[in-house]
């Protein structure tokens, strides 16, 4: 039996309709072949094989069917271990992964394997050259089809073939801007994977006979975009400080390349309406996860370039815009009605949605692509002389630094009452910044009295964003009360709950100045 085991690293765009033509004229420049493509992909029915992140599929290309398994490695969105095997006829043969990778996973299946979904694509493939190495394109249009439900497919794989992953971003960089491609972190099994448990879901509601089918239809379509948030990060005390800012960048990259997907409209498009306001939120917690990165790590290891660095500012700006008008009319405006607010007309307040035309945005896109450089980035590439950082003082290198940050929070909020709208906001934002960076570093953290500390921590938060949403509202009802007399009674009363919170901050404070956890 002739096995193919290697190790495929690519990354995945997807190509929007605007961009279709001068993509596929600008692919076919240099030599290409034409494949197309049936694969059918199993699991068990608890999905033992996708809850592992491991893809099995049997593939007919052109006249013969290759079976492939894909296993993700660790928690990279670029490189997973392929095992190919050439079959004879769309039948699994599950013994040629003894000795392998796979082994353990396949030998520990407890129900039997079964089609899930399959695809169906044409794809056109180029291997291009650069002076650095070689990258194969592969550019599919088809679908995914789970029972009755198919999504279609029309995405660009560039697979690094020969060469360092310079050479995959070098290439990457040049088409994505050419063409306004679009990042996307889903393979085609996990999108695949995502479709066939919303048609069983379908299915049990159609079988079950409840009430009102079609809201909780539309629920679980809605589920199929779920906005990504952000998960736990698993930093340990042997990394390096460029290992540790890696780690945590990769995790808020994927956040962020997630949520402005499903932004950009890679599937809804002319399809299905969405609520997208929490993939906004979403999106802007990874930018400012990200970004608490870098003052964490600053001046232990190489930082992305202070311009890649500044260039994320514009876009987190424009999304919040999104933000504020959802906390206007969603989450103050029924309060204020339910206080006897009088009619008001809020059309001119509520700012233009940027939310969609960031995520599409081709310098936001190609933000993403020079972070996701960063991240898999064997070495420094600048050259910057930084001090070298002994691995195993990691831990010795974060604990001074949160212990300084919280000291400086507490200098300036024992004394909140007499700061500054400015200044109350910037301390909000070292306030989250140092959640964040305990969140980081929670597996490095003396966890004896941690959680109190977090909770008293996450207590001045609250109050200090719900603080910061009633003055934004604010500014814009003064705004209103020549032409709208009624927003004076807005004003009045949102003035009412910032003094209340005031005496909320000073005594939350106070209890986090009283938590002994740094002491």
């Amino acid at each position: 039996m002739n096995t193919n085991t290697s190790i495929e690293t690519e990354l995945k765009f997807h190509v929007p309709k605007s961009a279709v033509a001068s993509f596929e004229k600008a692919l076919q420049r240099g030599a290409t072949q034409t494949l197309v493509l049936k694969a059918l992909y199993f699991d068990t029915a608890g999905r033992h094989l996708a809850r592992q992140k491991i893809a099995l599929r049997l593939r007919l290309e052109n006249d013969q069917w290759i079976q492939t398994l894909k296993i993700a490695v660790g928690q990279s969105m670029l490189t997973r271990i392929e095992l190919n095997h050439p079959r004879p006829s769309p039948d699994l043969d599950l013994s040629v992964y003894a000795g392998t990778p796979a082994e353990s996973v396949i030998a520990h299946l407890s129900e039997p394997l079964s089609v899930s979904y399959e695809t169906q694509v044409s794809r056109l493939m180029r291997l291009v050259r650069t002076p650095v190495g070689a990258v194969e394109v592969a550019y599919d249009r088809g679908f995914v089809r789970a029972g009755g439900l198919d999504l279609p497919i029309c995405e660009v794989e560039l697979e690094l073939k020969l060469g360092g992953v310079a050479a995959l971003f070098s290439l990457a960089s040049q088409w994505q801007l050419n063409h306004g491609l679009v990042m996307d972190a889903r393979s085609k099994a996990e999108r695949g994977d995502l479709l066939a448990r919303l048609n069983h879901k379908l299915t049990e509601i159609d079988t079950q006979g409840t009430e009102n089918p079609s809201h909780l239809k539309a629920l679980e379509v809605d589920k199929f975009w779920s906005a990504r948030n952000a998960k736990p990060i698993a930093l340990v005390a042997d990394m390096s400080a460029s290992q540790g800012l890696q780690c945590v960048m990769a995790e808020c990259l994927e956040q962020i390349i997630r949520n402005s997907a499903v932004l950009a409209h890679i599937d809804t498009m002319g399809i299905h309406t969405l609520d997208t306001t929490e993939h906004v939120h979403q999106l802007r917690v990874g930018i400012r996860r990200m970004r608490t990165a870098w003052s964490l790590f600053k001046d232990l290891c190489e930082l992305p370039t202070q311009a890649q660095r500044d260039g994320i500012k514009k876009y987190f700006a424009l999304l919040g815009g999104s933000r504020d008008n959802n906390v206007l009319l969603n989450d103050l405006l029924p309060l204020l009605i339910e206080a006897g607010q009088p009619t008001l007309n809020l059309q001119e307040q509520v700012v233009e949605d940027h939310a969609s035309s960031v995520a599409q945005d081709p310098l936001f896109q190609s933000w993403l692509v020079q972070m996701s450089a960063f991240v898999h980035s064997p070495a420094p590439s600048s050259g910057m002389s930084i001090p070298s950082v002994h691995p195993q003082r990691l831990t010795k290198i974060m604990l001074p630094k949160l212990r300084n940050w919280h000291r400086k929070i507490l200098k300036e909020g024992l004394h909140f009452a007499d700061l500054g709208t400015e200044a109350r906001h910037e301390l909000r934002k070292r306030v989250k910044k140092l959640r964040y960076a305990l969140q980081f570093t929670d597996a490095l953290l003396p966890h004896k009295q941690l959680k109190p500390y977090l909770k008293d921590l996450a207590k001045v938060q609250n109050i200090l964003g719900e603080m910061n949403d009633l003055t934004n509202a604010q500014e814009k009802f003064a705004t209103l009360r020549d032409s709208q007399p009624s927003a004076w009674f807005a004003c009045g009363w949102i003035t009412y709950k910032l003094d209340q919170l005031q005496t909320d901050a000073e005594n939350a404070f106070r209890k986090l100045s009283s938590n002994p956890y740094w002491d």
